[in-house]
């Protein structure tokens, strides 16, 4: 490797990639407090894991005003952008809603759903971003409905948490739908 070329994508990062690599650093941050909930059974844990995902959101606006503000869009940008919302509005919040109780096999259905619908919309995005801009830096319109909706899922658990509706205590109890069940068994 030659002396000048050390860590060239580094340096090749614009400004609004930083705030998008501060949306994937809170999605990743969520799990990891995820995680230590299910090792501690401490509620603030999930809390904050929860209260990560709406910061990660701002983040995600900054980082899209940003590069339009500097005329410095890119498809690594777009790449990186689609990467971190993977990661804190589809990963994350499916993590959080199983830490919170959200285990049965009929939930892990759903959540993976959720997952692969928001993967798939970003990469449909991804594809068709520069038709659909006409040659201006910003999209006209979207199809689908953005993976950042998933904070809506993300709010409810945090409300559910902060009132102890979490675990066996989840709203509506277990169900049994056919030979599988949604929710936690208590």
């Amino acid at each position: 490797m030659k002396q000048g070329k050390r860590l060239s994508m580094i340096r090749s990062f614009h400004l609004a990639d930083w705030f998008t690599l501060g949306n994937a650093t809170c999605g990743v941050g969520a799990l990891f407090a995820v995680m230590t909930y299910l090792q501690s059974h401490d509620v603030l844990h999930l809390l904050f894991a929860c209260a990560l995902i709406p910061l990660a959101l701002v983040f995600d606006f900054l980082d899209g005003r940003i590069a339009r503000w500097r005329q410095n869009t890119s498809a690594l940008g777009r790449e990186l952008d689609s990467l971190a919302d993977v990661i804190s509005f589809g990963v994350a919040p499916a993590a959080i809603a199983f830490g919170a109780g959200m285990e049965g096999l009929w939930d892990r259905v759903i959540l993976v759903y959720f997952v692969a619908c928001g993967v798939s919309r970003l990469a449909r995005y991804n594809i068709t971003a520069e038709t659909l801009s006409q040659d201006s830096d910003k999209v006209k319109y979207f199809e689908g409905t953005p993976i950042p909706s998933s904070l809506l899922l993300v709010i409810v658990i945090a409300i559910a948490a902060w009132y102890g509706a979490i675990g066996n205590s989840l709203w509506f109890g277990m169900i049994h739908i056919g030979p599988w069940q949604l929710h936690r068994s208590c």
